[in-house]
């Protein structure tokens, strides 16, 4: 059955449940996964079998933990589950939801803390009230360099805080609009997928996909690509130029970048294993058409190359005629990609061909 807008969350690392958030309304949905043509159903592991697999999981506390527009929450869960068994807690409240409204979440390798992405409100921040360089520098001690304010405070940033929703603060900043977030396997490195800015022709800003420094400035709104400063912001900040992190590996511009996965399976030929796999939504600013597939990043000795390739593509037919948006990704337990469609409410399940 198709699936309404589906934004796929991804496989729970201690079962065989695809979490699948569903755009315009917030719920979320977990159907039993096919893993072979012939229809034979992939076992969900129960809580005894991971027990006795994993001892030492035996008082482990799980929760299953989403991103809305305006807030986070966290669901009760346990292996298996492929619906709510208790009410959501709001562990973070109350955030802004103007123009950049997908929310994406990453944990940190040892469980303690939760980073959170929340786009800019504006495309560059056109009426953000000009402060003294005094008011600037009191302001970056409490959200970082390069924060902005106004309407903008606390947007265009990656946050992060404990499980419990305390001690929230800004990691990074300057990100317009980190669609998609991960932690890359082995390792304690963020990652963010970048939507850049729209209005200064076909050819920039290129998207992106980068790691995310603790306290990392990435340039939005005055600088963009390193310290290439953005016209509608000319002369404001000189301050912050030699201040901006470039990112890691740049995209064709408005390809509208929105999820990635690192791929850390065998199924695959083994120069897959640890480069990243990314959706492009695609273009909606542009007349030649950009974006609409999924792109392999490669990566070598866990560092990124700068370059890619196409992986997945035939969704534009023609130059007047689109039939899919790639937008969610995911790994299966059994080393296969997933693919979510969210202008057919299809999901596609990539996996390499038995011979």
């Amino acid at each position: 059955m198709p699936w309404s807008r589906p934004f796929m969350s991804g496989v729970p690392f201690m079962a065989a449940v695809l979490c699948i958030t569903r755009t315009g309304a917030f719920n979320m949905r977990a159907p039993v996964l096919d893993t072979e043509h012939k229809r034979k159903k992939l076992l969900d592991a129960s809580a005894e079998e991971l027990r006795r697999k994993y001892p030492e999981w035996e008082n482990l506390q799980v929760s299953l933990v989403a991103g809305a527009t305006n807030q986070v929450v966290r669901y009760p869960y346990k292996a298996g589950d492929r619906k709510a068994t208790g009410p959501a807690e709001v562990i973070i409240p109350d955030i802004p939801t103007k123009r950049h409204w997908t929310r994406d979440l990453a944990v940190s390798p040892d469980g303690q803390h939760l980073f959170v992405s929340i786009g800019s409100s504006t495309n560059v921040a056109p009426d953000m009230p000009k402060k003294s360089p005094e008011e600037i520098k009191a302001f970056e001690k409490t959200h970082g360099v390069g924060a902005a304010w106004g309407d903008e405070e606390n947007r265009a940033v990656v946050r992060v805080f404990d499980s419990e929703g305390e001690n929230v603060r800004n990691f990074a900043t300057g990100i317009r609009n980190c669609s998609g977030m991960t932690i890359q396997p082995g390792t304690d490195t963020l990652w963010c997928t970048g939507n850049e800015r729209d209005h200064l022709g076909p050819n920039l800003v290129p998207d992106f996909l980068t790691t995310v420094k603790h306290g990392g400035f990435y340039g939005w709104p005055w600088y963009y690509t390193g310290g290439n400063e953005d016209p509608a912001n000319a002369g404001e900040r000189p301050d912050l130029k030699d201040k901006v992190s470039v990112p890691d590996v740049l995209l064709q511009a408005h390809s509208s970048t929105l999820q990635l996965v690192f791929y850390d399976k065998d199924a695959f030929p083994a120069e897959y294993r640890g480069d990243a796999f990314a959706t492009m939504h695609g273009s909606w600013n542009r007349q030649e058409r950009t974006g609409y597939k999924v792109i392999r990043a490669r990566m070598k000795d866990g560092k990124p190359t700068g370059v890619y390739e196409d992986f997945m593509t035939g969704f534009v037919l023609d130059k007047d005629t689109v039939w899919g948006r790639p937008a969610g990704i995911a790994v299966t337990q059994d080393g296969a990609l997933l693919v979510s469609d969210d202008a057919n409410g299809t999901i596609f399940r990539v996996a390499l061909a038995e011979h």
